[in-house]
């Protein structure tokens, strides 16, 4: 069985700098690689993006940060949508448009579910990042976006597919909207960051008339009498329970410390939550 390319990203070390699009942009923007290739246009296309999500309320607030690009699917759209061997997939798993063949098809760009090929009305081709192929044909084992990044959010891996597939189980990865089955080779760590919801709050107790913050109580987050998450609060009194399922209803706060205790009941959407001060008695 073949070794195969692909990329693993952290969405918790990413901190939007965007040195990874800079990197895709200067690598393809004016530079044609035959066979790989036609230059990226210097404007309308971003072969790597980044995607922006904002959780919680004041004073629990949170930005994370997503790069997406090509995920390089094993049972791509956009090869079945395409014409003449316009899209092939290659033994190292890497899915390359070839630029001359693909002239004038735009239902490969329409094929994409993801969202992830740009048209290029001067060239009439459609685009989408090549996992720097080329690149990597010549001997780079890094493809630019992981060269470049300052904190260390990219991590490509060749390896055998069952190989991938204990990693993937070992870290927890994921694959952007496994429900559409296309099988993608870019796998997301710590993609909760991006698609659940946390819960969080500040705990206090009464400390000879003086309201204190509460640290080291225990926080239990259950829901219909299983526990959905547990903390511990820190030394302001505040704690956070992530991985809840957006819209996923009421859930049921206890909270236990030496100086007593506190429970509430909460409803979740589609937002995180801040869910105030908590007194223990």
């Amino acid at each position: 069985m073949a070794s195969k390319w692909n990329l693993i990203v952290d969405v918790e070390k990413c901190d939007n700098c965007r040195v990874c699009f800079l990197a895709v942009k200067d690598e393809y923007i004016g530079n044609d690689f035959p066979g790989y290739s036609a230059a990226q246009p210097a404007q309308g296309h971003n072969w790597l993006e980044i995607q922006r999500k904002e959780r919680g309320r004041y004073p629990l607030v949170e930005a994370r940060f997503m790069p997406v690009m090509c995920n390089h699917c094993d049972d791509a759209p956009c090869m079945k949508a395409a014409q003449n061997g316009a899209v092939r997939k290659r033994e190292d798993g890497i899915v390359i448009i070839d630029p001359e063949k693909a002239k004038g098809q735009k239902q490969i760009v329409e094929a994409c579910p993801y969202g992830a090929i740009s048209w290029n009305e001067e060239k009439q081709i459609p685009q989408a990042w090549t996992f720097d192929a080329h690149l990597l044909d010549a001997g780079w084992t890094r493809t630019r976006a992981e060269q470049a990044c300052p904190t260390g959010v990219f991590r490509g891996v060749k390896v055998e597919d069952e190989e991938m597939k204990r990693i993937s189980e070992e870290e927890g990865l994921e694959v952007l909207q496994p429900e559409l089955g296309t099988r993608p080779r870019i796998w997301y760590k710590n993609l909760h960051l991006m698609t659940h919801c946390f819960v969080g709050g500040s705990v206090v107790m009464d400390v000879d008339g003086v309201e204190e913050c509460a640290a080291g109580a225990e926080v239990r987050v259950s829901k219909d009498g299983q526990e959905a998450g547990r903390a511990i609060t820190d030394e302001f009194g505040e704690w956070k329970v992530d991985r809840l399922a957006p819209d996923s209803g009421r859930y049921e706060v206890e909270v236990s410390g030496k100086a007593g205790r506190h429970s509430l009941q909460f409803e979740l959407g589609a937002d995180s939550l801040y869910l105030g001060v908590m007194k223990l008695a």
